[in-house]
């Protein structure tokens, strides 16, 4: 029997890292990392994940890490002060049969870099059948100047980096940021070794 390898070969093995069971996981693994106390501008981060031929993939899982809206991470290694202490800045969230995900969030601030600041950006790991590692990526803001400068973004090279930059949509609520992610093929998002 021959024929083509299908795109991807392994999984799908993410739902249990989506669905807790009796246990309300929502402030640890949920895709809402708005909280209370979240100062900044609410947005809201969309996309799909989308294999090598362009097809969406329906079980992927796709984690972010941020910064809060004054640059400020919820790690012990950042010791500044912290006034909106329950933003985490984490979240996680399965992709549906079309390939979408979604967050909800605040727009992230500049943070410190070794020897200038990075522009906003929100840290992504992505989860699929076909991978056995995570592939990790940064999403940057198509509004922010301060991406000319970014000492990670100008190390890729200009042709690709519109594949790490997410484009601005008005919302009816809140500002919409679209992110596509294609793991692989033409147009495939760069992705970091980490």
């Amino acid at each position: 029997m021959s024929g083509i390898t299908p795109s991807q070969t392994v999984g799908p093995y993410f739902a249990i890292a989506l669905t807790p069971g009796g246990c309300d996981w929502t402030p640890t693994i949920g895709n809402d990392l708005v909280t209370p106390d979240a100062q900044g501008e609410r947005i809201r981060i969309e996309g799909r994940v989308l294999d090598g031929d362009g097809k969406p993939i329906e079980d992927a899982m796709i984690e972010i890490w941020q910064a809060d809206g004054a640059g400020r991470y919820a790690h012990p290694a950042d010791a500044r002060a912290n006034p909106n202490a329950a933003f985490k800045g984490f979240g996680r969230a399965g992709t549906d049969a079309s390939g979408h995900y979604r967050f909800d969030s605040v727009k992230p601030g500049a943070v410190p870099g070794t020897d200038r600041p990075q522009a906003p950006h929100v840290v992504f790991a992505v989860f699929a059948r076909g991978m056995l590692r995570q592939c990790c990526t940064r999403m940057y803001f198509s509004d922010e100047k301060a991406n000319a400068a970014d000492p990670i973004l100008t190390l890729v090279p200009r042709e690709r980096r519109g594949t790490l930059i997410a484009r601005r949509q008005e919302g009816s609520r809140h500002a919409v940021y679209r992110f596509d992610i294609r793991l692989q093929g033409e147009g495939e998002t760069v992705f970091f070794d980490v």
